[in-house]
């Protein structure tokens, strides 16, 4: 079975739009929110990773859904594809809240910024990476509205290994630029979902 949006109208429309409501931002904010020349980078090549991890994923994802569909997830394809439209519109108002909340300390690479703090507001009270949290719900609505096992396994296996070096790299710098502050922060907040992980 192919997914939902190939043979219908409206469900084509609606993840035409949660797409570009997805897409659009994000590449905007790879034009604006580079760090500037004042921040000191500490990148290591993380920033390709996650979006190297994010566009691999997805383009195999989109062809397994279509190359491999014995694999297709065929309950409540409806509900599913419903599910998946809301948690990529989630998914980005999510991680727009934690990229304002962060306010001019959030940049695409990893970089300290000149009098950067620890921010502790918003989302931040409960996990560290919040809007990796909401890209990781976008992709698992993209998941979903594939509608296919191995797609959704792909999107997924693809942006937690991209994401996972990101943040080994981020905290580390952060310990090392902010020091105890941090430290102490790590202790009471979760990486990605409050109270779990």
């Amino acid at each position: 079975m192919y997914p939902l949006f190939v043979s219908n109208h409206v469900d084509s429309f609606a993840f035409a739009v949660a797409y570009i409501v997805w897409l659009v931002p994000e590449l905007v904010s790879s034009v604006t929110k580079n760090a500037g020349g004042n921040a000191q980078l500490h990148d290591r090549n993380s920033k390709f990773a996650v979006v190297g991890g994010i566009w691999i994923g997805t383009f195999i994802g989109f062809w397994l859904a279509f190359a491999a569909r014995q694999f297709a997830i065929s309950w409540d394809r409806t509900f599913l594809f419903a599910v998946g439209i809301l948690l990529i519109l989630a998914g980005v108002a999510f991680r727009w809240y934690a990229v304002r909340t962060l306010g001019r300390f959030f940049t695409l690479q990893v970089a300290i910024q000149p009098g950067q703090t620890v921010v502790e507001s918003g989302p931040y009270r409960l996990i560290r990476h919040p809007s990796y949290t909401g890209s990781l719900m976008s992709l698992l609505g993209l998941g979903f509205v594939l509608s296919n096992w191995l797609s959704l396994v792909a999107v997924l296996l693809f942006t937690i290994i991209g994401y996972s070096y990101r943040i080994w790299v981020e905290e580390m710098t952060l310990v090392n630029a902010l020091g105890e502050p941090y430290r102490e922060y790590m202790k009471r907040t979760k990486r990605i979902i409050p109270f779990v992980i």
